[in-house]
């Protein structure tokens, strides 16, 4: 009976570990896009959930494409921004030069009803394109259920 105990112990343990491996994202503004890539790839591996509870963007938003639909959810909070690819140019001024290539890639990620709101709202241009949270949204991913 003792080691019967353990035994629970240990599994209630172990859920508890697991629950606190969700990622949770609150404020992401993006970043390098094979970061992210690998980031993901990794959370998917580990078969974590993702909670989206605020801002998610640029390639923050790789995220829904990398890691199962049904490992993801957005909470009231959550925002994502879509944004074209580019690429940082020092010389002879700081500016950022449309990446065409790397929009493709983005692009690649994405599943028919991010597609669809991104070419609704006039493609991916520059200038960031916001989802919050309502129909359009729960078109591309699923509100959290409360036991999230």
């Amino acid at each position: 009976m003792r080691g019967l105990g353990v035994a629970v112990a240990a599994a209630l343990c172990l859920s508890t570990v697991s629950a606190f491996a969700d990622l949770r994202i609150t404020r992401d503004h993006g970043g390098e896009v094979e970061k992210y890539k690998a980031k993901y790839k990794k959370v998917a591996e580990r078969g974590e959930r993702v909670i989206i509870d605020g801002i998610c963007n640029s390639a923050c938003t790789l995220v829904i494409g990398i890691v199962p639909r049904n490992k993801i959810c957005v909470t009231p909070r959550a925002s994502l921004g879509f944004h074209q690819a580019y690429t940082m140019v020092e010389w002879p001024i700081r500016k950022k030069v449309p990446h065409e290539a790397g929009t493709r890639d983005l692009m690649s990620y994405y599943s028919e009803p991010v597609l669809d709101w991104i070419d609704r709202n006039g493609g991916l241009t520059p200038q960031m394109k916001v989802v919050k949270n309502g129909p359009d949204l729960w078109a591309m991913l699923l509100p959290c259920p409360e036991e999230w």
